[in-house]
């Protein structure tokens, strides 16, 4: 491809597929080796970046950003512009994603990334993926009608805020249908409003009566079918998707222009980010933007009670350690807690319950190129081999539950990520602390961000140095986690209900639902047999209509 630079082509993190377009990767989503698909580089901006970009709306710096991974052969600038104006319209707020301060004298920030549709971070990627999707079909549509048309059929799997963010960043899309499924009864009562009251004529909820793990395994039948991938187009939504990556590379580089305005910041200072994390698809954000060069001293993770990651970090181990029964039990059934993957521990922060982290195969691809090969080896050679020890680790998780590494792979890990586990008692406590504190008095966390927060104060200590400053993420909206909140501040409920729930939230559950309730027991071929006559009753009215 002589229109694309080396950071405009993708290959696959397990070796098997190379030289990909964007729009092949958004529309793919993972690669036929089973491999997530990365850039060929990550390209290195140039010594006046942050001249050039440091007064650029939310809106400008995305697309100065995507253009370094899409080739405008592919999408033209002005349509590009266009998709991103309108991706980033639908936020609440002008910056789209604002920081405050929460402690002047320690340093520490919060990123807000809630004020999308949903109230979610995930809102930020999936507005965006979207109006992808729609712009891809539009174009491929183009002077066909009927059923020589190309229709796209979004499948997902969701414990409830992928599920809402998918379904409100492509209702109403044309040629794409949505079909998301979620446990029955056990995503939280605003998750599951948000989902079954869109009554977009190509959403579809399908309710299944068994576990999280039953959805995605629903799923992956799905997208393993022959028969139904002949009849249909699939796509996916999830985080392994790469367009949800590039997306949250925007707001590192948006924060930090907006930290180094405030007259706290000295030219002597420096930046760590901090991030709740369960699936390392946001912190991964961060390590692209660092390495394009982004002055990030380090990327912190902070996982909860389900710490694979924070243990990799201490250990070079990258191990599943399910727990069953009395151990497993913990957080709220009202704020999601039962809608996780079977052998995770139950905590206060669902959203970041997970036993594996699904993008982390993309940090090893590039940590096993770097350390495994020189710049000497050819280039083809590197990445062949990067590949072979990607698909061999993740053979071994899958085969032994786990894999380690060695010494300098971690030391190579560890120079640009550290890591804090915290733990629900600490998440109450720091929920607390904020709220209380002179310097925040009133601010109220979601469970997840306050993970961030307490890995911050935590890491100050560390830091050493009032010159350093702390941006943490807040990934969620209080609502939707409000009994966890609750829990951590029971004399505050007509606070919390008169200042901080929003306006968007009441009434929600009041509202006319459309949802199918799916038995376990049909297993994949019931839920085919509902998208094929689903996406059927759509083609036809479109069809009425004479589109």
């Amino acid at each position: 491809m002589p229109t694309h630079t080396v950071s405009q082509r993708y290959l696959s993190t397990r070796g098997g597929s190379y030289d990909f377009s964007f729009e092949e990767v958004v529309l793919k989503g993972l690669a036929s080796d089973g491999g997530l698909f990365i850039p060929e580089e990550i390209p290195v901006l140039p010594s006046d970046w942050a001249t050039k970009w440091h007064n650029l709306s939310f809106e400008d710096l995305a697309y100065e950003i995507f253009s370094l991974y899409i080739s405008s052969s592919e999408i033209p600038s002005t349509d590009l512009k266009d998709i991103v104006r309108r991706s980033y319209a639908t936020f609440r707020t002008k910056d789209v994603t604002p920081t405050v301060t929460l402690d002047k004298e320690k340093n520490i920030h919060l990123l807000e990334l809630f004020h999308g549709p949903t109230f979610a971070f995930k809102d930020v990627a999936l507005q965006f993926l979207g109006n992808l999707f729609e712009y891809f079909l539009v174009r491929r549509n183009e002077g066909k009608s009927g059923r020589d048309r190309e229709h796209l059929t979004v499948i997902g799997a969701t414990s409830g805020d992928t599920g809402s963010a998918a379904i409100y960043g492509l209702r109403g899309k044309k040629d794409v249908s949505v079909f998301i499924m979620h446990p029955h009864g056990k995503v939280s009562p605003i998750q599951e409003a948000q989902m079954t009251t869109v009554m977009d004529a190509n959403v579809h909820n399908l309710a299944v009566d068994g576990t999280f793990d039953d959805c995605q395994d629903f799923v992956k039948a799905l997208f393993a079918d022959p028969e139904i991938n002949r009849m249909h187009k699939l796509a996916a939504v999830n985080s392994i998707n790469w367009a949800r990556i590039l997306a949250q590379i925007t707001y590192y580089f948006y924060s930090y222009f907006n930290l180094i305005r405030q007259q706290s910041f000295l030219p002597a200072s420096k930046v760590r980010f901090v991030v709740p994390t369960g699936n390392f698809g946001d912190i991964l954000a961060g390590y692209f933007a660092k390495r394009m060069g982004l002055p990030a001293e380090k990327l912190i993770i902070a996982t909860n009670e389900n710490d694979i990651l924070h243990r990799f970090w201490e250990s070079g181990k990258y191990e599943k350690h399910p727990v069953y029964g009395k151990e497993a039990e913990g957080g709220f059934v009202e704020d999601g807690v039962k809608a996780h993957e079977g052998g995770v521990k139950e905590t206060l922060s669902p959203a970041m319950d997970i036993l594996v982290s699904s993008n982390f195969e993309r940090l090893l691809w590039f940590l096993a190129y770097e350390v495994y090969s020189t710049s000497a080896d050819a280039v083809s050679q590197r990445r062949a081999q990067a590949g072979d020890h990607v698909k061999s680790w993740l053979n071994d998780l899958k085969s032994k539950g786990g894999f380690g590494v060695n010494k300098e792979i971690l030391s190579a890990a560890k120079e640009d990520f550290a890591s804090y586990r915290v733990s629900d008692e600490e998440t109450l406590a720091t929920i607390k602390h904020i709220f209380t504190a002179p310097s925040s008095k009133g601010y109220v966390l979601d469970p997840h961000s306050a993970i961030g927060i307490a890995a911050s104060l935590r890491d100050v200590e560390v830091a050493g140095s009032p010159s350093v400053h702390h941006i943490s993420l807040a990934t969620a909206h209080p609502a939707k986690f409000s009994n966890a909140v609750e829990q951590a501040l029971p004399e505050d409920r007509t606070y919390f209900l008169e200042k901080v729930l929003p306006e968007e939230f009441k009434g929600l559950e009041d509202k006319p639902r459309r949802v199918s309730l799916v038995k376990k027991a049909e297993g994949f071929k019931g839920i085919s047999r509902v998208v094929a006559a689903e996406v059927e009753a759509e083609l036809q009215a479109a069809d009425k209509a004479g589109r």
